[in-house]
């Protein structure tokens, strides 16, 4: 009965230390990805940020944008409507 307390104390003893192992070697791998300044997520991380900081005007520019559209589409709507009345007029007196 000792002996077979013993042996398992021993099995968990090795199962923790396999655990503890592992973990630190875990550890290791997510600090040389996200930990130091100079880790892969850092860089992502920089780099996001900078798109952010120089894509940051364009939603007030878009807006400005769209609206000089859609008097470009008026004016051009204006013209075709005078086109179709020349092209018609130019018709009518072919005949």
């Amino acid at each position: 009965m000792v002996l077979l307390t013993l042996l398992s104390a021993i099995v968990v003893l090795l199962f923790l230390g396999v655990v503890a192992v592992y973990l630190v070697m875990i550890s290791r791998l997510l600090e040389a990805i996200g930990g130091t300044p100079t880790s892969y997520l850092a860089k992502l991380r920089l780099g996001l940020r900078a798109i952010e900081t120089e894509t940051g005007h364009l939603p007030t520019q878009v807006t400005k944008l769209n609206e000089g559209l859609t008097a470009i589409a008026d004016g051009l709507a204006l013209a075709d409507d005078h086109m179709v009345g020349t092209i018609d007029a130019v018709l009518k007196q072919e005949v």
